[in-house]
């Protein structure tokens, strides 16, 4: 299990695994002046009031909530978003509302779930062609399936 600093200014549980084998954790909005109603196509950065510290080569991803996305048409905007290392701000949701009706975010609703992952560093090797394959420029539904 890989332990990360975190600070959490919010009055809010920390973010944690709805089961045993989820790969996400939920993040919970921090609305200490009030709800935020999101009309329709507005979209809204709702803080969380959580810091973190991740180790070099980790990432933390934000991602939706299926249940909030397929019954309130509710998006993280740039899923997934991705949290760096480097970065101590406090953590954000960028939320959108792709439903019909409004949308209100109550302080300490479950607004997304966050992964941590691990991730490698590339170093750019410049050639004047690439190996060939069977598939090779083919994309975007080239295979003729769904």
């Amino acid at each position: 299990m890989l332990k990360i600093k975190i600070i959490n200014k919010s009055h809010h549980p920390l973010p944690d695994y709805g089961t045993s084998e989820a790969a996400g954790m939920d993040v919970r909005a921090y609305l200490p002046d009030g709800p935020v109603t999101l009309r329709p196509m507005q979209r809204a950065l709702i803080p969380t009031g959580l810091y973190m510290q991740l180790p070099s080569g980790y990432e933390c991803q934000i991602r939706p909530r299926s249940g909030l996305a397929l019954k309130k048409g509710l998006a993280v905007l740039n899923s997934p978003g991705t949290i760096d290392a480097d970065y101590r701000g406090e953590i954000g949701i960028i939320l959108i509302n792709l439903g019909e009706y409004d949308f209100v975010v109550n302080d300490g609703e479950r607004i997304a779930q966050m992964v941590v992952k691990e991730y490698t560093k590339v170093e750019w090797e410049p050639v004047d062609r690439l190996d060939r394959t069977e598939r090779e420029d083919g994309g975007f539904g080239h295979t003729g399936t769904a």
